[in-house]
């Protein structure tokens, strides 16, 4: 509610009236003639009781899906079963599986992505609010090609997640959100990167090893217990539906420091889904937007997460995914 104070003889009130004031800004301030109106809103900020967070996997804007979004425009990659999971979630995190710049200084590689940063903004309408670049073809039009595309995804009003213009920046835990209570998501490439010099000085992917990445979750749950930390990685091996025995090793490794789940991508399959200490790991969703068309790939899975003050509960959301196009 809005509460005004006016005083009609300014010289001789607003002494009275400026500790008011002052206790609730910001305030605006009008004059007409000898009239000061005080506008001050003191709602409080209104708190969720629950969040909900949607994790999809890879979201490629290139190749095959570049020809779709040409021809039929990037509102046709999104079906109105998804939409419709996504108008109801309050926050919806992918993993970009290509730069999105017009720069274009590709690395020495086999496979080479480069999406229009105009096609973001699509993204966007269709309720997409972060993207993750700890992935490794986020650096495949070299290192101005991946500051530009962090640049694109905020003017596109998303936020980009395991970025930064240095290791440290890339590796530290972004909170997405503090109602119903702190989320953290922590990002890292974990696959190594073809023909990138990786300098940890400049701007870069997060890259941290497990034991750094341990370290971290163990000092943000010091300062912060009651906070939800969620570790995104990109790693193990392509077009297997097992992780890995060291993968295993690993999520446990960082569930057992604090990580409150583990959501995978990288090998374009749907991976295990694992339930350890009352904590869930996702090894890898699988594809989400992509042009494989290979009966392994084609399906995928969203994770979503309903958070409260006091508990997280996991949904599984498989799909089918027909001309790049994932379906419930």
């Amino acid at each position: 509610m809005k509460k005004y104070f006016i005083v009609r003889d300014a010289k001789k009130k607003v002494s009275i009236n400026i500790q008011r004031v002052l206790l609730c800004m910001p305030f605006l301030i009008l004059f007409f003639g000898g009239l000061i109106v005080f506008s001050c809103n003191t709602a409080p900020k209104k708190e969720l009781e629950t969040v909900k967070i949607i994790f999809t996997g890879d979201l490629l804007l290139d190749r095959g899906v570049r020809e779709r979004i040409e021809h039929l425009g990037i509102d046709n990659l999104f079906d109105a079963t998804i939409d419709s999971v996504f108008l109801e979630s309050d926050i919806i995190i992918a993993n970009l599986e290509c730069p999105a710049t017009k720069i274009m200084e590709p690395i020495n590689k086999q496979f080479i992505f480069r999406a229009e940063p105009e096609w973001l903004s699509g993204l966007k309408e269709h309720k997409i609010t972060h993207l993750n670049m700890a992935n490794n073809h986020a650096m495949d039009q070299g290192r101005k090609g991946l500051v530009d595309t962090e640049k694109n995804i905020l003017n596109n009003g998303l936020i980009p997640l395991g970025y930064g213009t240095n290791l440290e920046k890339a590796c530290k835990a972004q909170l997405i959100t503090d109602s119903p209570r702190k989320i953290y998501v922590l990002s890292s490439l974990q696959v190594p990167s073809e023909n990138w010099p990786f300098l940890e000085n400049k701007p870069c992917v997060c890259e941290e090893s497990f034991d750094e990445i341990a370290i971290r979750i163990k000092k943000l749950k010091k300062i912060e217990p009651n906070s939800v930390v969620i570790i995104q990685l990109h790693w193990g091996a392509e077009h297997t539906t097992t992780p890995l025995t060291i993968q295993k090793q690993q999520a446990r490794k960082l569930i057992d420091s604090g990580a409150d789940a583990i959501i995978g991508h990288h090998s374009h399959t749907i991976q295990s889904i694992e339930t350890y200490n009352e904590k869930q790991i996702y090894y890898s969703l699988g594809n989400f937007i992509f042009d494989q068309s290979n009966p392994i790939n084609s399906k995928g899975l969203m994770v979503e997460m309903v958070i409260s003050e006091s508990k997280t509960v996991f949904n599984d959301i498989t799909f089918d995914i027909e001309k790049c196009v994932p379906k419930l």
